[in-house]
């Protein structure tokens, strides 16, 4: 009897004993998978990861970005910043600017400067592309410099997922190192694709070697008709040197038609040869060097291809971009690209921009569908950290994103191409206020005011809300962008017409749009205050 009594404590105490060490087990379990090095790890040292990244340190998180550049197929490799820093946005610009101050050279003799002999003006590409690749460097340290003093951890590594909160970064010389995460973002980017064409990638380059290749590009090839291939064409013309761009089907697919064949018109006039319904079949290095390219060429109307040939310096490929998403070994994270797989870029939800992965976000390039615009992917990681850790409620807006293709006559944009509206709204349910104009600063050089254009696209009805505004024509970029605020402010026609322009200048022309394109009239101004 007393050893029955004296049994039951002492079972109550092993069962004690077995709940405290269940407990501690589970705990410890617990904190481990809690127990996160890092707050947030960003792959991609871009515009979108970085921004993301430095917001979030702002506001109290733990933060290490990974980055590391895999050299180009021509061996061409870079420092942090992502594309637009080293070969995007930046060297584009710096090098548009070069070929506008070449014409602007010509230009000024009208005006009065006196300069040596046409002839005798002669541009030089080693010291453009030196001074470039001087200003790119500087802005690798400053952004280096800065991620320091902002306390961000700079892993120069590329990395890959080893589970859902473990990212790998595989450094230099091989070794990995692992990175524990609470929240990662993918901010990867992209990189030129190349046809699937014998000696493309062997003896072509891309938008990724341009602005730093050692030698002056000679005769040119500009494979694609896309933003990036038109503004390279255009820079390379202005800087003296013979381009010609091959063209799938259509110039500057997703932007308003109209003025997509007007930007090649202009540049037609400029001396830029177009080869349409042409796709490129091999290229082949000479003898010489220099690089022999075959192509065909659809016939018009039902007609028969043909096949040719053609000798070029260069061969650059613009033919699109495709996502760095296949190293990060996105199945071990459960993470699933769009298209049910079958594209490279992420689908992110609307508001989030969290993968299916709820804890594994995306922003920039990557996504599917969306604008491939630095200030873009700047604006969305800024908006995502400020949701992980500043408890905001921000969304971003993809609608009405303006921008400007650089080529020598500028087209800038904002909201919905004539096309898109129709779509929309019915062909009955829009109006097209369009014109012609002459910059002030064209007359005395003699420039061609041709191309010089513009339109606004609005709902018929009530006070004609605009949908979307086109302008092609010099500083589009400067242009369009104040026109984009009033656009995302609802802007109307009406409102438009009530605004005293600034004169003069190019810009006031929106706010003296008075013809339309169903009325049939001539868009064309008598004088620059008609």
């Amino acid at each position: 009897m007393a050893t029955a009594v004296l049994a039951r404590p002492v079972r109550s105490l092993i069962n004690v004993v077995q709940c405290v060490r269940l407990i501690r087990t589970q705990a410890t379990v617990m904190f481990a998978k809690e127990n996160y090095e890092y707050d947030l790890v960003v792959i991609g040292g871009g515009s979108g990861g970085l921004a993301c990244a430095k917001q979030a340190v702002q506001l109290g998180a733990k933060v290490a970005v990974l980055d590391f550049v895999k050299p180009s197929p021509r061996g061409t490799k870079w420092g942090l910043g992502g594309t637009c820093v080293n070969v995007g946005c930046i060297p584009k610009k710096l090098m548009h600017q070069a070929s506008l101050l070449g014409e602007a050279i010509h230009d000024s003799q009208p005006y009065g400067w006196k300069l040596p002999e046409p002839e005798s003006i002669r541009h030089d590409w080693a010291t453009l592309t030196e001074s470039v690749q001087n200003h790119i460097k500087s802005v690798n340290w400053v952004t280096r410099v800065d991620l320091r003093d902002q306390k961000v951890e700079y892993v120069n590594g590329l990395g890959y997922f080893k589970d859902d909160h473990t990212v790998v970064a595989v450094m230099k010389n091989q070794t990995e190192r692992e990175l524990r995460a609470k929240q990662v973002v993918i901010a990867v980017g992209g990189r030129p694709r190349y046809p699937d064409i014998p000696g493309a990638a062997e003896y072509g380059i891309s938008s990724d070697d341009v602005f730093s290749l050692p030698t002056a590009p000679g005769r040119t090839l500009l494979v694609g008709a896309g933003y990036i291939g038109l503004e390279c064409a255009g820079f390379l013309k202005g800087l003296g040197y013979d381009v010609t761009v091959m063209v799938r089907s259509i110039l500057l697919r997703g932007f308003d038609q109209q003025m997509a064949t007007m930007v090649g018109d202009s540049m037609v006039e400029k001396g830029i040869k177009f080869h349409h319904r042409s796709r490129p079949l091999a290229v082949e290095k000479q003898a010489d060097g220099r690089l022999l390219v075959r192509y065909e060429t659809e016939g018009e109307s039902g007609a028969a291809t043909t096949n040719a040939e053609d000798v070029f310096d260069t061969v650059l490929f613009a033919i699109g971009r495709q996502a760095e998403t296949g190293t990060l070994k996105l199945e071990n994270a459960g993470v699933v690209t769009a298209d049910g797989g079958k594209s490279d870029k992420l689908e992110v939800n609307e508001i989030t921009h969290q993968t299916n992965v709820p804890h594994i976000y995306a922003v920039g390039d990557v996504l599917y569908k969306k604008p491939e615009l630095t200030p873009v992917a700047i604006h969305a990681g800024r908006i995502i950290a400020r949701r992980l850790f500043g408890d905001s409620e921000e969304r971003m807006d993809y609608a009405d994103v303006a921008t400007t293709v650089f080529t020598p006559l500028e087209y800038g944009c904002v909201g919905l191409s004539e096309e898109a509206a129709e779509a929309a709204h019915g062909k009955d349910g829009i109006e097209v206020y369009h014109a012609y104009y002459k910059p002030t600063e064209f007359f005395v050089p003699q420039r061609s005011v041709r191309y010089c254009y513009l339109k606004a696209v609005a709902l018929r009805e009530g006070n004609q809300r605009v949908l979307g505004l086109h302008f092609l024509g010099p500083a589009a970029g400067e242009v369009i962008q104040g026109f984009a605020a009033a656009l995302k402010c609802g802007l109307t026609m009406q409102i438009l017409r009530n605004t005293v322009g600034i004169h003069p200048t190019v810009a006031e022309e929106f706010t003296r749009l008075a013809i339309t394109k169903s009325s049939g009239l001539d868009p064309t101004p008598a004088t620059c205050c008609s």
